[in-house]
């Protein structure tokens, strides 16, 4: 599905992101003590050093409600509309998890409703959030990004372990006009259900509970078949790229930065090849973080140190599968 942007002279527009990431940090060499592993071995294979990780008593709406505080202290607001927040590890099952982030906020009366498309999920949010101000619907609107894949995570599986970690990252949008610096641009999202099965938790849903089988202690871990979700990441993330430069009007080599979803250091080093840009154009900072899921562009965002006015491509896949992608100029944005 494409997106030509938000028309009648209403925009959303970035004015504010913050950041959350646990205190516990895990390195590979904590991973090589339990696991059989080496630091070599994942940074060589994933391109990451360390991880944050959360500990009990602290869960997905913890982390969430941070980085939306720190969002709206970097945009000078106390106050949103909306509350969209993207997760594939709400704090429960039923209900979802935003109406607890808006109420630990103060922001009672809002609507405030969870997104899950994995990886996908911001991008997907940050649509729906410049949805909610096209339409009318609000004027602010707080999309966050959060989510805690260590707590579905196999402990003996030393790739999975490897490759996540734990953080939030949110984004206040506000209503403006078309071409001012933070405008979101047209947006580039989709979807591949005949491939679910490449990246999936197969317990605990209504398919697992309506078999009447007992689910298996390992079905209730995140499972992922690396090498086709490989391939499907870098071409799909090319092919949504290329859509949403062409709608805004753009060249790759128009691109100051793509601040893609950091899945893995190799992926990001192939869609830079693919989109036949240099290395450096691509923000990374997964050797520090990880891959944070819904997280992941938001901390990413705060990382790259973007000058305003820059061209910036936010790109994104996850389980669904699904993917997304859109453009903004940057602007004078000071993180929190």
């Amino acid at each position: 599905m494409t997106g030509h942007g938000l028309r009648g002279g209403v925009t959303a527009v970035l004015a504010g992101l913050g950041t959350c990431l646990p205190p516990k940090v895990v390195t590979n060499d904590d991973l090589s003590l339990v696991l059989d592993t080496s630091d070599e071995w994942i940074v060589r294979r994933t391109g990451i050093r360390r991880r944050h990780v959360i500990e009990p008593g602290s869960s997905t709406s913890v982390l969430a409600a941070e980085a939306g505080r720190r969002a709206l202290k970097s945009a000078q607001c106390d106050q949103a509309d909306a509350v969209v927040l993207a997760t594939s590890t709400p704090d429960m099952l039923c209900p979802a998890t935003a109406p607890e982030v808006a109420d630990a906020l103060g922001l009672a009366g809002i609507p405030a409703f969870d997104v899950a498309a994995v990886c996908a999920g911001f991008v997907y949010a940050l649509a729906t959030g410049a949805g909610l101000i096209s339409t009318g619907i609000a004027e602010r609107v707080l999309v966050i990004g959060a989510d805690t894949f260590s707590t579905i995570l196999d402990p003996t599986d030393r790739t999975t372990r490897a490759i996540f970690g734990d953080g939030a990252g949110a984004v206040l949008l506000r209503q403006g006009e078309p071409g001012e610096p933070g405008a979101l641009g047209p947006f580039d999202l989709g979807s591949d259900g005949s491939l679910s099965q490449l990246i999936t938790v197969p317990a605990g849903g209504s398919r697992q509970r309506a078999s009447g089988v007992p689910a298996a202690e390992r079905d209730h871990y995140f499972t992922m078949q690396g090498k086709p979700v490989f391939k499907q990441a870098v071409t799909r993330m090319t092919e949504s790229s290329r859509s949403v430069l062409a709608r805004a009007g753009w060249t790759a080599d128009d691109v100051d930065r793509v601040v893609a979803h950091q899945a893995n250091a190799r992926i990001l080093a192939a869609l830079a090849d693919s989109l036949g840009l240099p290395p450096h154009k691509i923000a990374s900072n997964i050797d520090r973080v990880g891959n944070t899921v819904a997280a992941s562009i938001p901390l990413a965002l705060a990382d790259a140190d973007l000058r305003t006015g820059e061209k910036v491509l936010l790109t994104a896949f996850g389980g669904g599968l699904s993917w997304g992608s859109t453009v903004l100029h940057w602007p004078d944005v000071v993180p929190q």
